[in-house]
């Protein structure tokens, strides 16, 4: 089976259900509805092309943009996403109603109507899935090569089970609200998508035209206006011994039990880097973190299970 694939099926029935109020239907299907995932795909590698050769301005200037970028006309790659996302939301338009609880509904009763719920639709289902789905697959792989951390993580969900923390003593789906009572899980998923960021790209912003002052290790450096600023996600989650300690390029979700509160407090903010920050900051990571939460805990049979531990633990 192709793990992978099924997060992403995951994921994407998962946004839009509670984006545009019904899933596409992946995980029953048991198929690329839509051709999504392929679309996703296709529309990433050319983006990425247009990125690497410097060339992703031309998609900004007229009459030239709109024969690079993607059209909801076209009948394959990312324009078919873009197509069958505003679909959804000109349906919802022309048949509005008021008992749906998901995001079409709400941008509706605030006023947002035409073409920016079109693009607010498919907005959210680009961004919201693929990301996800690339934490959910980091995560797993690391506990699938690393024993010491699946058992450990096994017998907190075992205990959380055998408790009665989850619903009809483990038969119902466990909420976030109990997810966020098991330490270790947490730690688990901190330290998944710290080791495994699912986005790495530079997401530069401008400076402003006045520049502007930091200060970096207690000095400070001016930023001169005009120029653009970013971070290195590898860099400054992986990478960094400074906050997360000498082994920080190894995956231990134990660094995360076992630091201060002043300490943890400043992994926290470093680690959330992965979602933006101020203003910017992504506006579906509680979402992200409900799933991871809720998937990695009730992903808890399927490897390698026993009624105590993994047969390769000693």
């Amino acid at each position: 089976m192709d793990l992978s694939k099924k997060m992403q099926f995951f994921t994407l029935d998962v946004i839009s259900t509670v984006g545009l109020g019904k899933p596409f239907g992946m995980l029953a299907a048991d198929e690329d509805v839509h051709d999504f995932v392929k679309s996703a795909d296709e529309g990433m590698e050319a983006a990425n092309l247009f990125l690497a050769l410097g060339l992703s301005g031309l998609a900004q200037m007229p009459f030239i943009g709109k024969y690079i970028l993607p059209s909801p006309k076209d009948d394959k790659g990312m324009g078919k996403l873009v197509g069958v996302c505003f679909q959804y939301a000109d349906d919802r338009e022309a048949r509005p109603v008021d008992d749906k609880s998901d995001m079409l509904s709400s941008w509706m009763r605030h006023g947002v109507t035409g073409a920016a719920l079109r693009s607010e639709a498919c907005e959210q289902v680009i961004a919201g899935s693929d990301t996800t789905a690339g934490a959910l697959r980091g995560i797993m792989l690391q506990l699938m090569s690393n024993s010491r951390v699946y058992a450990k993580l096994q017998r907190e969900i075992d205990e959380a089970v055998s408790n009665g923390l989850v619903a009809e003593n483990g038969a119902g789906i466990i909420s976030y609200a109990t997810a966020k009572q098991l330490p270790y899980l947490q730690a688990v998923v901190r330290e998944g998508t710290r080791w495994w960021p699912s986005v790495t790209n530079f997401f530069p912003r401008d400076i402003p035209p006045g520049g502007d002052t930091v200060v970096v290790d207690g000095k400070p450096v001016f930023l001169p206006g005009g120029a653009e600023i970013g971070y290195c996600a590898l860099g400054i989650l992986r990478g960094n011994k400074a906050t997360f300690g000498e082994d920080a390029d190894s995956f231990r979700p134990e660094r995360w039990l076992e630091s201060d509160p002043d300490k943890y407090a400043e992994m926290v903010r470093v680690g959330d880097m992965l979602f933006g920050y101020g203003k910017f900051q992504c506006l579906g990571k509680p979402v992200a973190q409900y799933e991871l939460s809720k998937a990695i805990f009730e992903v808890r049979e399927p490897i390698y299970r026993s009624s105590l531990e993994p047969p390769w633990v000693d």
